[in-house]
């Protein structure tokens, strides 16, 4: 079974109320098996545009990923992000060759 993977990319206006969200939402990633691959970091922009931060979540399936994300859980740590930060995440499947 392929695994699933959030791919989010954030501009932060406010660090202080982001933290809150960072530190919230390891709830939800624990109890769905969620894993950072990358969390902020060096990084490089080749082509495109660019966000401050960019991070990526694996989990142990495409479904697991989608039902994190709607959960209560997250649902609750993400209403401390969405007025301080901006950007775009997807949820996508792995491939599994």
């Amino acid at each position: 079974m392929a695994k699933g993977y959030w791919i989010g990319r954030i501009d932060v206006q406010d660090i202080d109320q982001y933290m809150k969200y960072v530190a919230a939402n390891g709830v939800a990633f624990q109890k769905f098996g969620g894993r950072f691959l990358t969390r902020g970091g060096n990084f490089e922009a080749v082509e495109g545009d660019a966000r401050s931060r960019n991070v990526v979540i694996e989990f142990p399936s495409y479904e697991v990923a989608v039902e994190c994300y709607h959960s209560p859980e997250y649902q609750e740590a993400r209403a401390l992000r969405i007025n301080v930060s901006e950007g775009e995440l997807v949820i996508v499947e792995g491939y599994d060759g």
